[in-house]
């Protein structure tokens, strides 16, 4: 089985797992953890966006991140881990959502989230009925494409470190064609990651999952969600820079 591009959610998440016949993880049960997750996320990130707390938005990222390692390698903590995560999620994606929301026009954080909740609801619906399917094929260049974005992020990464601003195409405010594009099909495949998720989600009730993986389950959606709203505030800068 190929691993989903999702870190939080590889091939061996679900493995050697100790559970007991009245406690296991079950669909409803990751859907409603995943509800409860995201809430938590809108609200801390509400509170930062509407009274226009920046200085969250390093503490949010760096404790967050902190906080996703410890959730990856001690799955057992989830049911505080992940709520915990949420909130410092939130507290740095209601920051940087005001950043783009000055810097372009306020119109566009509602778009951002009602364009993620979208993509969410509509591949669910697709993987349902089936319309998409997760195939080994499927897994395969999903997995492989998000390996080549964050090898881009890397080299990013890396040439600001150094002080050459990162590469051009990641400026969110470079409204060339090329760029615009790039922001494309990472949206695509962060949305394609989605079904690996709900893939690795399902086969984790169908496995017999120990109950505190529901929160797991949904901490690897918040993941991703998480990366698909970022790269849908940047695609709309770009394209509002075009205007």
């Amino acid at each position: 089985m190929i691993k989903s591009g999702n870190p939080a959610l590889s091939k061996k998440s679900f493995e050697n797992l100790k559970t007991t016949s009245n406690e296991v993880m079950t669909l409803d049960g990751a859907v409603n953890k995943t509800a409860i997750s995201m809430g938590i996320l809108l609200f801390a990130a509400y509170y930062t966006y509407s009274n226009a707390i920046m200085d969250y938005v390093l503490i949010g990222s760096i404790g967050g991140f902190v906080v996703a390692i410890i959730t990856i390698f001690k799955k057992e903590w989830s049911p505080i881990t992940v709520p915990i995560y949420a909130i410092l999620e939130g507290l740095a994606l209601g920051g940087i959502s005001k950043v783009y929301a000055n810097a372009f026009e306020p119109g566009i954080v509602p778009q951002a989230i009602t364009l993620t909740l979208g993509i969410l609801f509509a591949l669910l619906f697709a993987y349902k009925t089936k319309i998409i399917q997760a195939t080994e094929n499927f897994k395969l260049g999903v997995f492989a494409a998000t390996a080549g974005i964050g090898v881009v992020y890397l080299v990013s990464f890396l040439m600001s470190m150094f002080g050459n601003g990162g590469l051009p195409i990641m400026d969110p405010t470079n409204a060339s064609m090329m760029s615009i594009g790039f922001s494309l099909f990472i949206v695509v495949i962060a949305s394609l990651n989605l079904v690996m998720d709900f893939d690795f989600i399902e086969q984790g009730a169908e496995n017999g999952a120990p109950k505190y993986m529901e929160w797991y389950a949904a901490f690897g959606l918040l993941v991703t969600l998480i990366w698909l709203y970022l790269e849908i505030l940047k695609l709309l800068g770009k394209l509002s820079s075009r205007k």
